[in-house]
């Protein structure tokens, strides 16, 4: 089972760094930190999770990085954030299906991390920038973060086959 780690590390780097291997000697496959923290403070993070994952003789986190959480979601991947997490060595960043495109063109190997999932009737409670899962999955979205339109939902397995299906469908028009 993969991982994702929520918890946007943002600290000094000695400190991100530690808690990070921590985490990778725990196993996680994604962990994000907030890009804010800058260049330093992200290479740490990644290099603690690798070497967190490797002391455990565990699997390497998810292609040896992690994604880098945007610093103000709502602004949304600035070019500054991007050059920070190819810089640092992150493996993708966290990002709204409106700016999959951007961060494809940026670096075209990164991950994109999307939360803010809806299904196109759901609430879309605190998130700014959503999108229906065909929506993200036709975007070319990597990682699909579906919390509450499921986790909140009265029939959730109901609501979890309705976002199979969706990523299914536009997954199969894609190709």
């Amino acid at each position: 089972m993969r991982v994702f780690c929520d918890l946007k590390l943002h600290d000094i780097p000695t400190t991100v760094g530690r808690a990070a291997r921590v985490l990778g000697r725990l196993g996680v496959s994604y962990l994000n930190f907030h890009a804010a923290g800058g260049v330093e403070m992200l290479r740490a993070g990644v290099e603690g999770v690798r070497e967190g994952a490797q002391e455990a003789g565990r699997a390497a986190p998810y292609r040896s990085r992690s994604p880098c959480s945007p610093a103000i979601r709502r602004v949304g991947v600035r070019h500054s954030t991007r050059a920070h997490a190819i810089e640092s060595g992150c493996g993708g960043v966290v990002c709204s299906v409106q700016e999959i495109e951007r961060v494809k063109r940026a670096r075209q190997d990164f991950v994109t991390v999307v939360p803010g999932v809806r299904l196109a009737d759901g609430e879309t409670h605190d998130q700014a920038r959503v999108g229906t899962p065909t929506q993200v999955a036709a975007a070319g979205a990597d990682i699909l973060v579906i919390g509450r339109a499921v986790s909140a939902a009265t029939d959730r397995a109901a609501n979890a086959r309705l976002v199979h299906e969706a990523v299914s469908d536009a997954l199969a028009g894609a190709h």
